[in-house]
């Protein structure tokens, strides 16, 4: 991937590397929660970053602004997913810590990027 356009942002590649751990570390979590818990997780992921690529190549700083904070929103219902999982033991503390300084360090660029914005 060349990095131009959305991919060089900071934010991209932070939350673009939480995706990859999300599918990373629910490949271990049990089958009967293919269709539940893996799927949320999973998605919630790809959404702040889809949210992230799609408001980067909006036109007007409101229809930015609207895509970052939909990935805010998915970002916060990830962290959720993530205690609920170290809840029902699917993740090991050095998992769960993992997840969480990756998602607080996006959570804390996206704060950022979008106030740069406003």
């Amino acid at each position: 991937m060349e990095n131009t356009g959305y991919r060089k942002l900071i934010v991209y590649l932070r939350a673009h590397k939480l995706v990859l751990l999300v599918y990373k570390i629910t490949k271990a979590f049990p089958r009967d929660e293919l269709f539940g818990l893996i799927s949320q997780m999973r998605r919630c992921a790809v959404s702040v970053v889809a949210n992230i690529v799609e408001g980067y190549g909006r036109k007007t700083s409101a229809n930015k602004l609207q895509f970052y904070y939909i990935a805010q929103g998915s970002l916060t219902e990830l962290e959720y997913y993530v205690d609920l999982s170290f809840d029902l033991d699917y993740l090991n503390q050095e998992d769960y810590k993992d997840l969480q300084a990756l998602r607080d360090e996006v959570g804390r660029l996206l704060h950022g990027f979008i106030r740069s914005i406003k």
